[in-house]
């Protein structure tokens, strides 16, 4: 299945669905089904739906209210972004590429955001009174999750590949 497209066509039309699908989860929690007004939900012992507002990058690091500092956030993580590209652009490898454009329509999710709504819509929060360090209670949203896989699978296909080259030792 992920062969029946060239790569760089993958890679857009994963950072297309990723975007949309964060957008338009984001705009149904928010304004139809009015998340602020219900929060905080228990979905299971270790998964609530909540509303949290995320005026920084991952875990609240650099959190700020004013305009310039969102203004220059946006303008680092479109600089990363289009660096991004360019790499899903020289991708030849499926894999990477659907990788890389999971990641880049996380990020174009939150930039959104960032941009339309002042700081990043989060819903889910996982949390456990276990000791896993940061991961005790984070908040996040589909842009994330999205984030997330697409670096596992960048991961996942650096490893593949690595195992496939040639051994050069003697």
């Amino acid at each position: 299945m992920l062969t029946r497209f060239n790569p760089r066509t993958l890679g857009l039309l994963s950072a297309l669905f990723v975007l949309i699908v964060d957008q338009g989860h984001k705009a149904w929690m928010l304004s139809v089904f009015n998340i602020a007004a219900r929060a905080p939900i228990t979905v299971t012992p270790f998964l609530d739906l909540t509303m949290s507002w995320n005026y920084g990058v991952s875990y609240s690091l650099f959190a700020t209210h004013a305009v310039t500092a969102r203004l220059a956030l946006i303008c680092v993580q479109g600089g990363i972004v289009l660096g991004l590209l360019y790499w899903l652009w020289r991708a030849s490898a499926h894999l990477c590429a659907l990788g890389l454009g999971l990641i880049i329509g996380g990020a174009l999710g939150n930039m959104t955001d960032r941009l339309f709504r002042g700081a990043v819509a989060d819903f889910f929060y996982f949390h456990t009174s276990l000791p896993v360090g940061p991961l005790a209670n984070y908040v996040f949203n589909i842009a994330d999750v999205g984030i997330t896989l697409g670096a596992a699978l960048l991961l996942i296909e650096s490893l593949a590949s690595n195992d496939s080259r040639p051994s050069t030792s003697a």
